[in-house]
């Protein structure tokens, strides 16, 4: 029987480093304890596809903001993958690449070679094997230890929102592939919600309602970009309007339509409203005592999907309650776990 490898806890301290991972469906963004936010970039890795019948390993061509440009546009000998789906791993083996490349870019220079301690975001509704795949994945791409923290109280902590006090904060953090509604108390989820719809639904929206109503397909990349420059949760609004091109549906050829903000508050009233309904639930499943806090508090949004046009207002009046936006949404998750290293939030698997 192999003795147990001896612990040092200051050899420990001196050669490893913590690293908190947002392992988002859109994006992925990396922070470290001595660097603050090193990596932001697309989830996205592209490869290049095996040319004789033996296969092999897989090269990475491409990853993040280089592979997103190659999603619809690549040539036959590259495949560009999105390794995340509802923010879990839906392609274990691109995921673990992808995973690698991001921390070998985002790894701090350093005359020692130090073992990262990795902290990892996941959503609330993700399941055990689910949640299994991210541990294992992060092992592979270098982890010595792996922990995981539930993403509306890494968004919780990231807002600043007072998590470790005996009152009542609610966060809803909509990423590119799920919603998830928190309220925390005393360092503690009070409630917990996720559900598999975020940034990702609204582009398809849009994409559905372009085809549907002009006969015009369009990109995702394409109804994203739409959604950025025009987008609104809200139709009482002053008029913008845009052009976007796609390909017609009747004979295939380049078409070019004007679509409004008016257009893309009704494409996403769907999935909008599933979002709104999320928040509702957590309001009705919360402690009563909690939902008197956030009614004097109010409720806090994070996440890419926060950035939409007039979201917050179209919260606030359809809850009654004051919805604002943290300040920089899109990093309050992986800035919130990097301080919950220390506040022993986690759950922790650790691996050697």
């Amino acid at each position: 029987m192999a003795k147990p490898t001896p612990y040092y806890p200051l050899f420990d301290r001196l050669f490893r480093h913590s690293v908190a991972v947002d392992l988002g469906t859109a994006n992925t963004l990396i922070f470290t304890d001595d660097g603050g936010i090193v990596l932001n970039q697309p989830s996205v890795v592209c490869f290049e596809k095996a040319n004789h019948a033996g296969g092999g390993a897989k090269r990475v061509a491409a990853v993040g903001t280089q592979a997103r440009q190659l999603l619809g546009r690549a040539p036959r000998n590259l495949e560009a993958v999105r390794p995340m789906r509802h923010g879990v791993i839906a392609n274990f083996s691109a995921a673990e690449h992808m995973i690698r490349q991001f921390v070998d870019i985002a790894r701090p220079r350093s005359l020692f070679s130090r073992r990262a301690s990795f902290t990892v975001c996941v959503p609330a509704g993700a399941t055990q094997v689910e949640r299994r795949a991210i541990k294992e994945a992060a092992v592979a791409a270098g982890a010595w230890k792996v922990s995981l923290i539930g993403e509306s109280l890494a968004s919780a902590v990231g807002a600043g929102l007072p998590v470790s006090e005996a009152t009542g904060s609610m966060v809803v953090d909509i990423g590119g592939g799920t919603t998830e509604v928190g309220v925390i108390s005393l360092g503690g989820m009070a409630y917990s919600g996720s559900i598999r719809v975020g940034g990702d639904s609204f582009d398809m929206a849009i994409v559905g309602y372009v085809r549907n109503l002009y006969g015009v397909l369009i990109g995702e990349q394409t109804a994203e970009h739409v959604k950025k420059s025009i987008g609104t949760a809200m139709r009482d609004v002053p008029l913008e309007q845009m052009n976007a091109t796609g390909r017609s549906v009747d004979d295939g050829l380049p078409r070019t339509v004007q679509l409004s903000n008016h257009d893309i508050a009704d494409a996403i009233e769907g999935p909008l409203r599933q979002v709104i309904n999320a928040v509702k639930r957590g309001l009705e499943m919360a402690p009563a005592e909690l939902v008197t806090d956030i009614a004097h508090n109010g409720i806090v949004l994070t996440g890419g999907g926060a950035l939409l046009g007039n979201l917050a207002r179209r919260l606030t009046h359809d809850l009654g309650l004051e919805v604002r936006v943290a300040d920089e949404p899109l990093t309050c998750a992986v800035r919130g776990a990097g301080a919950a290293v220390a506040a022993g939030l986690l759950d922790e698997t650790a691996y050697e």
